[in-house]
C-alpha cells in the first residue's frame, strides 16, 4: 500500500474532519482582517460567520500567499526523513503560491536531489482542491505511488470543473474582474454574473443574468452540458461564503435535474471569500470532458 503523503493547501474548504478521515495534511494560507493578522488557516482563530459579518460591515480583508520559506522549511522536512509528498496547490491563474512553491523545491532538491516531492498546479480554488485531494486519496488506496498520483492528477484536474456567481459585485470589481460601471450598473439591475475556472485556471466570466436564481439554475445548466446523457456522478460539491440558503437551492435545484451520488455544502475558506464577498456560491464537480473541450464546444 502507497504511503505518500496528501497535502493541499486551506484554499481547499474541506473541514479539519473530512481532512483527518481521508488522511489529506491542510497547509495553512494566511490573511489578515483589517491589518490584524490570522496564520492558521480554515477557521481556526476567526469563524466563518464572524468574518463575512466582518466583510458585511466594511473591514477589508487581504489574503497572502505561503511564501517560500515556510514550503522550504516543509518540503526540507520530508526530504530528510526520505518521506514522498504531493501537494496541490491554488490555482497559478490566482495566486503566485504554486512558483513559491517551485522555487523552494528547486532549493530543497539541491540538497535532496531524489526527494519524492511533487508540487501540482490545481489550476483550480476552494472545494475544487478538495475534490482532487479527495480524488488523490483514492488513487492512493488503489495503490499508486506518489510519482504515478502525479501524473494522474495533471491529467484529471483538467475535468474538474468550478463554476461561481456572487452577491455583490463590488467585490469582482475590486478583484479587477469587472470595470466599475459594471458592477454599479450590474447591482442596480439585480445582475447576476456566472463565472467559471477556465483552463488556465483564471476566473472567467461566461453568462450575465438576472436574479439570484437565475443564476443558480445557470449553474445547474453548466453541469448538464459537461457531461454525457445518463451519466451518474458521484460527488458534487458547494462551497458558499456564509449564504447556507442559497447553497441548499443550488442542491435543490441540481437534484431535479441531476442524477448524482451525494451533494456535499461547505463553508468557503477566508481566501477566496475575501474576493469573491459574502453571498457566494460556486458549484464544483468532474465532468466527463476537459475544460479546453468545453471551452471550444461552447464558447
Amino acid at each position: 500500500m502507497s504511503t505518500f503523503t496528501i497535502m493541499v493547501d486551506s484554499n481547499c474548504d474541506i473541514p479539519d474532519d473530512f481532512a483527518a478521515e481521508h488522511d489529506i495534511i491542510v497547509l495553512p494560507m494566511p490573511f489578515d482582517l483589517d491589518g490584524r493578522p490570522y496564520n492558521s488557516g480554515y477557521w481556526q482563530e476567526i469563524s466563518g460567520k464572524e468574518f463575512y459579518d466582518a466583510l458585511r460591515a466594511g473591514r477589508v480583508a487581504k489574503t497572502s500567499q505561503i511564501n517560500i520559506a515556510a514550503y522550504t522549511e516543509v518540503f526540507t522536512d520530508y526530504a530528510q526523513q526520505g518521506k514522498e509528498l504531493l501537494i496541490i496547490l491554488l490555482s497559478s491563474g490566482l495566486s503566485s503560491t504554486y512558483q513559491s512553491a517551485l522555487i523552494a523545491l528547486q532549493d530543497v532538491r539541491e540538497d535532496y536531489p531524489d526527494c519524492g516531492i511533487f508540487v501540482i498546479d490545481s489550476v483550480s480554488a476552494t472545494a475544487g482542491l478538495g475534490m482532487l485531494a479527495l480524488l488523490t486519496a483514492i488513487k492512493r488506496s488503489e495503490g499508486l505511488s506518489a510519482a504515478e498520483a502525479a501524473a494522474w492528477l495533471e491529467v484529471k484536474k483538467h475535468s474538474v470543473f468550478g463554476f461561481f456567481t456572487v452577491d455583490d459585485l463590488m467585490y469582482l470589481h475590486r478583484g479587477g474582474r469587472l470595470n466599475i460601471l459594471t458592477a454599479i450598473s450590474g447591482s442596480a439591475l439585480n445582475i447576476r454574473p456566472v463565472l467559471n475556472l477556465a483552463p488556465d485556471g483564471t476566473l472567467a466570466q461566461k453568462e450575465r443574468v438576472r436574479g439570484h436564481k437565475a443564476a443558480l439554475s445557470a449553474m445547474v445548466d453548466q453541469i448538464k452540458r459537461s457531461i454525457a446523457p445518463g451519466t451518474k456522478l458521484d460527488t458534487i460539491l458547494i462551497s458558499h461564503s456564509d449564504c447556507p440558503e442559497s447553497a441548499s437551492l443550488l442542491a435543490d435545484i441540481i437534484k431535479e435535474s441531476v442524477d448524482v451520488r451525494d451533494i456535499r455544502i461547505v463553508l468557503m475558506g477566508p481566501i477566496i471569500g475575501a474576493h469573491l464577498g459574502p453571498g457566494a456560491v460556486t458549484l464544483l464537480f468532474e465532468a466527463d470532458m476537459t475544460r479546453e473541450e468545453y471551452e471550444r464546444r461552447y464558447y
